[in-house]
């Protein structure tokens, strides 16, 4: 599994990736990130992750992670940690097994980095 040491690598491909790199929070949601903070929007986030990515198997894997409606959803299509298979492909971590509490880490890690650098900004 890729992780941290090469987080800037794959923040990059990411970058130039024409699909991850359209995404942008809409006012609803920066205004949700501002009203709500950071602290509490990746806090839902990792409920997001614990619930619908960590499983070794999710409920409607492919599809589980709406499109908008939470500056966490956007985030993860925008850093491919948006289902198994883009965990699989950006950042070698395989299909079919649980993520661990290092693996559920490193994508709010991502999720807040986006947020950071391209979301609207953290407080």
């Amino acid at each position: 599994m890729r992780q941290d040491q090469d987080i800037d690598i794959i923040w990059d491909r990411l970058q130039r990736s024409a699909f991850r790199s359209k995404f942008r929070l809409n006012e609803k949601d920066l205004a949700y990130l501002r009203n709500k903070g950071t602290a509490v929007v990746l806090s839902h986030a990792r409920d997001f992750i614990a619930a619908r990515l960590a499983p070794a198997l999710p409920a409607k894997d492919g599809k589980q992670t709406p499109w908008r409606g939470h500056p966490a959803f956007v985030a993860q299509h925008a850093t491919a940690t948006c289902c198994r298979g883009c965990l699989e492909k950006w950042h070698g971590i395989p299909k079919g097994q649980a993520l661990g509490a290092a693996e559920q880490d490193y994508v709010v890690r991502l999720i807040a980095l986006w947020l950071e650098r391209r979301g609207g900004g953290i407080d």
